[in-house]
């Protein structure tokens, strides 16, 4: 879009939402077409130059994200969601959000880091294109197992990400769990794996969720990653969840999981270091695995659908 452009896409704007102009009015204004002003009004909306939020009378949303920002002391999005709505709606509804935010913050000459999943994979289909220039995406945790090379699944969501910004993309072409912890150490010296850590390292903004091992399990604990073994330990460990394919417990504590030698994701302390760190969460079974997130330190910003928003609530008042 053209600087003119650009300008009467504001100027239309504030005129329209601010004035309570007619689009006639604006269009003469503008020295333009109706049809026109309502191209530019639509992507003022797209591209969250404008954004409109409903807030029916019975929805807990306002008060709920003025309670977890409270008690969290961090930047909470609480999604209406209706009581009707099945888990489908509410991912649906909180990708939308979240894609909005990620168009809204990540711009050029920055980096972007994405962890994979069911629920980063509803926030890219929902990204609208937005022109960057100088700005990178980069996966942050590795996707093969034994059945398969992870390039289809997570390479797919990482291009689908960096064609919606126009910026270059960069996959982790490593294991998401390596069989040993000294394979691990010895691929973390070799200069193609390097490159990536690198631009890890720059992230200006983080994108991930948060992984369940009850209700329905996520993508990780789900489709081969995890031998029986490895679930089975992960139980007696007291695991409520992963961030980044990173094993947590409900306080927060990573180190002393033995599987977390072979994990390819960013640890907790790694992710504190990134200036911006949005967490997307939608559904009952991701209160437990997201309160071990905020025990940990790794959020900063949080999309949270409204039930679930409640669960946490409630469950943070029955903590002592």
């Amino acid at each position: 879009m053209t600087i003119t452009r650009e300008r009467d896409m504001v100027m239309a704007a504030t005129m329209y939402y601010l004035q309570d102009m007619k689009m006639e009015s604006i269009a003469r204004h503008l020295r333009t077409s109706r049809s026109t002003v309502s191209r530019l009004l639509k992507r003022a909306r797209d591209t969250g130059v404008v954004e409109i939020t409903l807030r029916p009378a019975h929805s807990r949303a306002p008060g709920l994200g003025r309670e977890l920002v409270s008690r969290y002391g961090i930047e909470v999005y609480v999604v209406p969601v209706a009581d009707s709505a099945d888990d489908a709606e509410r991912l649906g509804q909180v990708a939308r959000t979240a894609a909005r935010l990620v168009s809204r913050w990540f711009d050029s000459d920055m980096v972007l880091g994405v962890a994979w999943g069911t629920t980063l994979g509803a926030v890219a289909e929902h990204l609208t294109h937005k022109a960057t220039r100088g700005s990178s995406v980069v996966q942050l945790n590795g996707a093969a197992n034994t059945r398969t090379s992870g390039v289809s699944y997570a390479g797919g969501l990482i291009d689908q990400i960096g064609s919606a910004f126009e910026a270059s993309v960069h996959h982790f072409p490593v294991p998401a769990f390596f069989d040993y912890a000294e394979t691990r150490a010895a691929m973390w010296r070799e200069r193609s794996v390097r490159r990536v850590l690198d631009y890890q390292s720059r992230t200006d903004l983080a994108v991930f969720s948060v992984g369940a091992l009850t209700g329905v399990p996520s993508h990780v604990y789900s489709a081969g990653y995890l031998d029986p073994e490895d679930v089975a330990t992960l139980d007696r460990a007291g695991v409520a969840g992963d961030v980044c394919t990173v094993f947590l417990r409900p306080d927060g504590t990573y180190r002393d999981i033995a599987i977390n030698a072979r994990a390819t994701g960013p640890t907790p302390d790694q992710l504190r270091r990134i200036p911006r760190r949005l967490c997307v969460v939608a559904g009952d079974n991701k209160v437990v695995p997201l309160r071990a997130a905020l025990a940990a330190g790794v959020v900063t910003d949080l999309v949270i659908d409204e039930m679930t928003a409640v669960l946490l609530a409630d469950d943070a008042e029955a903590m002592p």
